[in-house]
């Protein structure tokens, strides 16, 4: 498939419910249409993260892949909210403090977000209105 250029595309897990309401967040905050999305479990997703050499059972919640480079948990969170609307984009701050710090509060949450948040059956199916945001 061939990517959008212009844009930056986010993989997230489908079954997770903190993930798909993440995903309906960065929508509505996302006035310049930088974003398009794609399930971990689809075929788009698994070849991202295999081009990517990315270790899946390291990495199960976000990854974001921005031109030819890929970001996983807290770097991919930041930099997405480095490109939100009302004022989420103070958030990037963070990013001066070294990965292993941030992903500690990142990986406790993403190991609980089952337990906290719920978990779905199957992925996400986007409505009509948001069907072109989402990559196949």
């Amino acid at each position: 498939m061939e990517l959008p250029k212009d844009k930056k595309i986010i993989l997230f897990d489908g079954v997770c419910n903190l993930c798909n309401t993440s995903i309906i967040f960065v929508i509505k905050h996302d006035p310049k249409d930088l974003f398009r999305f794609a399930p971990l479990q689809s075929d788009l997703g698994k070849a991202l993260i295999s081009k990517h050499d990315i270790d899946s059972t390291k990495v199960d919640s976000i990854i974001l892949v921005d031109q030819e480079k890929a970001y996983t948990k807290s770097s991919a969170a930041l930099r997405i909210a480095r490109h939100l609307s009302g004022g989420y984009s103070f958030l990037a701050i963070f990013l001066i403090f070294p990965a292993f710090l941030r992903n500690v509060v990142y990986d406790y949450i993403a190991r609980n977000r089952y337990k906290w948040y719920g978990k779905k059956e199957s992925c996400m199916i986007p409505t009509p209105e948001l069907k072109a945001k989402f990559l196949d």
